[in-house]
C-alpha cells in the first residue's frame, strides 16, 4: 500500500509539472513535447488503474489510447514541420 500512494504522489507530480509546462511552455514545440508526456502518464495511469482492479479491459483501453496519442503527436509534427 506505501508503494502505491509513492507511485501515485510521483505520478500526480509528473502530471503537474507536464501541465505547466504546457501552460508556460515558451515554444510549440516544448508545448508538444508536455503533452506527449502527459499521454504517457495518462497511458501509464489507465494501467496502473487496470492492475489495482484486476480488470484486463483496461488494459485495452490504455493501448487504444496510447495509439490514438501516437497519431496525435505524429500529425502535430507534420504540421509543425510544414509550417516551417
Amino acid at each position: 500500500m506505501t508503494a502505491l500512494v509513492v507511485f501515485l504522489s510521483l505520478i500526480i507530480l509528473g502530471a503537474l509539472l507536464a501541465l505547466l509546462r504546457i501552460l508556460r511552455g515558451p515554444t510549440l514545440s516544448d508545448r508538444v513535447a508536455a503533452l506527449d508526456i502527459m499521454n504517457v502518464i495518462i497511458t501509464g495511469v489507465i494501467v496502473l488503474f487496470a492492475l489495482i482492479e484486476d480488470n484486463s479491459l483496461f488494459l485495452d483501453i490504455a493501448l487504444v489510447y496510447a495509439a490514438l496519442s501516437f497519431l496525435e503527436t505524429v500529425v502535430v509534427a507534420r504540421y509543425l514541420e510544414g509550417k516551417k
